[in-house]
């Protein structure tokens, strides 16, 4: 309807309407006070989102615009660092692909990630039809959102990946599968149902962790990537938000994920894999609450030999344990003289209510006493001598991870996670931050105890040692001596 077709506004019967009523014409008419902000400029991707004469804001990047026609393709994979822009490349995407298709489906790790990110977020659904003044009808009772032409879209969790079964589509909007309890079962039942229109497809949001899914999918020959770099996206940042990644991730390996939307491959011969780290990973987890419910809690200490610029960090951790699992809770590793580091690991014993500080004295346990005595008379503290090997120590940790039994907790440790994936055993002394989480984790489990072989029926004893000969995964326990 135009605006000369119009019914002329009667103030008197606007007050007989419902507050309800009220409430949304209020909210279309300030809608459209807006100017219309378009995605997709009429210059195309060359102009790469920089304002210009007819659109003078930012808008869709090359790397945001959809894959050329050229060759067929049936998933387009977006894969991000943090703050990238590949959330809102979706969006505007999926409301864009509504002039031809009329089925699609939306799917995230969660149901309220689908509302929180997909749909309501600053880059969601709703925000991409106000910029563009289409109307829609969003129903979460119903798992549906409605566009203006008469598109339909329907909401899915990973949680649930038998709701797929059924529906058709023409298109798909997976946010973050990397994070899916099972993103093969999910995909599997996408594609059973994407079958409607010439030119059914896939658009995948994704951080580039490298897990098996991500790398199937992007080796495909039916997968076009575009990366997104995080730097890419400045002009639509907080300087702080990009001050705070630079500071925590450039220079690291994981900042080649994190921040340039790079799938990392594993080092040959390292102990740890990425995957291995990620299965158990709890991003979204308060580390200062979950050490709340620990069975056990640890600072563990790699102290550096001297305290020169061009020193060796000191490797400080806090560590927990719950039942059978680990939990990193705190990565405070850096460079540091004696009494920093002393001070850093007293006061963490205070902030986390550890039971123990655990402390490699390689470097002389009277040095090692006579520093933390200095800051505080009050930690109980044990000594580590770990001469006998740094393999030996290390490889039953990296198997704790390999059975997802040690869990990350918070936003990551980028520093810590770039030494666990590049150390290879024999080639260069271990690195400061892998050993004191060695150092904790032998302080939390008995890693020294029996091994164990996998058979149909569960686990079992090695024969040997069921006939009465005794067998160690760790030769020796390493030398420790407690004081308080």
């Amino acid at each position: 309807m135009s605006a000369s077709e119009a019914p002329e506004f009667d103030p008197e019967a606007f007050k007989r309407w419902t507050p309800k009523a009220q409430e949304e014409a209020l909210a279309i008419l300030e809608r459209l006070r807006k100017p219309v902000r378009i995605w997709y400029c009429q210059r195309g991707p060359v102009c790469d989102g920089h304002p210009h004469d007819d659109v003078p804001y930012e808008h869709a990047r090359a790397d945001q615009w959809p894959p050329v026609k050229r060759k067929e393709w049936l998933t387009w994979m977006l894969m991000g660092g943090r703050g990238s822009g590949k959330t809102k490349a979706g969006s505007e995407y999926v409301r864009k692909s509504t002039d031809r298709i009329g089925r699609i489906a939306l799917i995230g790790p969660t149901s309220a990630d689908v509302r929180e990110t997909m749909i309501e977020g600053v880059s969601g659904l709703i925000v991409a039809c106000e910029n563009a003044h289409m109307d829609y009808k969003f129903e979460p009772s119903k798992r549906r959102f409605t566009f203006g032409n008469g598109a339909i879209a329907q909401l899915f969790s990973a949680e649930e990946p038998d709701r797929l079964r059924g529906p058709q589509f023409g298109l798909g909007w997976l946010d973050e599968p990397a994070h899916y309890p099972d993103p093969d079962e999910v995909w599997s039942m996408f594609m059973f149902g994407l079958r409607m229109g010439k030119h059914p497809h896939a658009v995948v949001t994704t951080t580039p962790l490298p897990n098996a899914w991500n790398k199937r999918i992007a080796a495909d020959e039916g997968t076009v990537i575009s990366r997104v770099s995080t730097y890419d996206n400045a002009a639509n940042l907080p300087p702080s938000f990009l001050e705070e990644m630079k500071q925590k991730y450039e220079g690291t390996r994981l900042g080649r994920q994190e921040l340039h939307g790079e799938i990392l491959l594993d080092v040959e011969g390292a102990l740890w894999k990425w995957e291995m780290i990620d299965a158990a990973r709890m991003r979204e987890t308060d580390p200062q609450a979950l050490a709340k419910e620990m069975d056990r809690v640890v600072v563990a200490i790699d102290p550096a030999g001297t305290s020169t610029k061009r020193s060796d960090e000191t490797g400080i951790v806090v560590m927990g344990k719950k039942g059978l699992d680990l939990y990193l809770l705190a990565d405070l590793s850096g460079r540091y003289t004696p009494e920093r580091w002393a001070r850093k690991a007293v006061d963490a014993y205070a902030d986390w209510e550890a039971d123990v500080i655990v402390v490699e004295n390689n470097y002389g346990g009277e040095m090692v006493r006579a520093t933390l005595a200095n800051i505080s008379a009050y930690p109980k503290v044990k000594e580590v001598n770990s001469r006998r090997g740094k393999f030996i120590r290390a490889e039953p940790v990296a198997a704790l991870y390999e059975q997802a039994r040690v869990h990350h907790v918070g936003a990551g440790f980028p520093a810590l996670e770039t030494q666990l994936t590049e150390w290879i055993p024999g080639e260069g002394k271990s690195p400061d931050r892998l050993d004191a989480l060695v150092h904790g984790a032998h302080e939390l489990v008995d890693i020294s105890r029996p091994a164990t072989i996998a058979t149909a029926l569960g686990r079992t004893l090695p024969r040997r040692l069921r006939k009465g000969a005794p067998i160690s995964v760790v030769p020796v326990r390493p030398t420790v001596r407690s004081w308080a």
